[in-house]
């Protein structure tokens, strides 16, 4: 499930708001190869932001994905992002800066409505897993020790 989390100084509308959650869906679906149905948009607005000294408006993303993403990939996101975004909320792409990171595939890691569709949270993580991901092999080797990227079987 892809999701992009942008945080932005600038004061958002729910007009603007339900404008830039549908482009930035869209975007990220087409140029990673996913259904729109598994793309999440999560967007903050008026985000104490500086950025180059500044308090101009500015924005900060992450993308997580489980696959799909490299440096053409990487670059075309980061363009399509900067766009929407300079026309939406009128941040220039220099003050538009995003990590993105592209974890490993997992079994087991449920939503919560696969949860709900099993009988319920019931207090209990037997079965399911927590996990934690990491770019780089060192921290996840530093989370627990090894490189299956963080997770804990069977908490």
């Amino acid at each position: 499930m892809p999701t992009l989390n942008l945080f932005t100084n600038v004061p958002v509308d729910a007009v603007v708001t339900s404008d830039i959650l549908k482009d930035a869906t869209k975007a990220v679906a087409k140029i990673i190869g996913k259904p729109e149905s598994y793309v999440m948009i999560v967007l903050n607005a008026s985000v104490p932001i500086a950025f180059a000294g500044t308090e101009e408006p500015a924005a900060y993303g992450e993308l997580i994905s489980i696959g799909g993403l490299g440096p053409s990939v990487n670059g075309q996101l980061s363009s399509t992002l900067a766009d929407i975004l300079q026309t939406k909320l009128s941040i220039d792409s220099s003050r538009f800066y995003i990590k993105f990171y592209d974890v490993q595939t997992f079994t087991n890691v449920l939503t919560m409505d696969a949860v709900q569709r099993k009988g319920g949270y019931d207090g209990k993580v037997e079965g399911l897993f927590s996990f934690c991901w990491s770019s780089s092999l060192a921290d996840r080797k530093s989370h627990n020790g090894t490189s299956d990227g963080g997770i804990d079987k069977k908490v």
